[in-house]
């Protein structure tokens, strides 16, 4: 399931010192009935209470039996402020994880907590063998983007419309349906975070020239993309919304188009052999881009 972000063994990490404004948090395993109705809640809360792919408490309980991750970020007063939970399956004779599920309360968004929850359920994941991490997220939310390229350094591996249906009756996907990127996150190297923003900086800064096959007008809206302009360049750059869910207050037609043109954009590249190589957000000109390229290595490449 998408992971927003608006998204382990039973010791528990320790509680990290706030710093800029940041909460203390201690990441664990959920283990009680509490942890695992509060898992629940949130989950109503980030998607609405309609939402029908939200994941019950036995689920979330019996997995870590078979391998699974269901862990929490819990705040100085034991208030569970965001979770990850996944599956271990097999993969071509490996040990892998699907990481079905990311949420971390708007209030404390922006503090890293979706970062060090990932992380948790990372090192969790090495002592049981596990080489490699997928999970999905929205091509559109910049957000999401800017912590799977440039703080975990994903790789792109594939384009799925529709993934989870047209309709989940989450407001979330109101005028969007749920269209994902799969991404592959390689766990066997430890790598600092810091290293591989680095990388991820240093592609943006190389393709801030590259032609943008849909860039918006002064409407908001995006040019419908030129497929063949994008075939003639090794590296081009698709933009997104820097904050879709504001677009979707003001128009779901226009958040709908967003989808159409970026679905066209990223399908046409990938299945051409083009990869994602970076994200950027421009926070003063309010736009954010992808890199997509042929030639360049993704911010999650060694």
């Amino acid at each position: 399931m998408t992971e927003p972000a608006r998204r382990i063994r039973d010791r528990g990490h320790p509680a990290a010192a706030p710093h800029d404004g940041a909460p203390a948090i201690q990441i664990r395993r959920l283990h009680s009935r509490e942890d695992f109705a509060a898992c629940v809640a949130l989950q109503h809360e980030t998607w609405g209470e309609r939402f029908s792919e939200r994941v019950p408490a036995a689920i979330l309980k019996v997995s870590q039996r078979l391998g699974g991750i269901t862990a929490g970020a819990f705040d100085a007063s034991g208030q569970l402020a965001g979770f990850v939970f996944g599956m271990t399956g097999i993969e071509a004779g490996q040990l892998v994880h699907w990481s079905d599920m990311l949420a971390v309360r708007p209030e404390l968004r922006d503090h890293g907590i979706g970062r060090r929850l990932k992380e948790f359920q990372r090192d969790a994941l090495r002592t049981l063998g596990v080489t490699r991490i997928y999970w999905t997220f929205d091509p559109l939310v910049a957000r999401n983007a800017h912590l799977n390229i440039n703080r975990l350094g994903v790789e792109i591996t594939e384009y799925a419309a529709d993934m989870y249906g047209s309709e989940t009756d989450s407001a979330l996907h109101r005028g969007l349906g749920t269209d994902r990127f799969i991404a592959a996150w390689a766990i066997t190297d430890a790598r600092p975070g810091q290293s591989l923003a680095r990388a991820s900086a240093r592609v943006a800064r190389s393709a801030r020239a590259a032609l943008v096959v849909n860039p918006a007008g002064r409407d908001a809206a995006p040019a419908t993309p030129d497929l063949d302009a994008l075939l003639a360049h090794d590296t081009v750059r698709v933009e997104i919304p820097l904050d879709i869910t504001r677009v979707q207050a003001m128009s779901i037609p226009l958040a709908g188009q967003w989808r159409v043109v970026t679905r066209a954009a990223f399908q046409c590249a990938l299945e051409h052999g083009y990869r994602v190589a970076g994200f950027y957000r421009d926070a003063g000109a309010r736009r954010a881009f992808y890199i997509v390229s042929r030639t360049l290595p993704s911010a999650g490449t060694p």
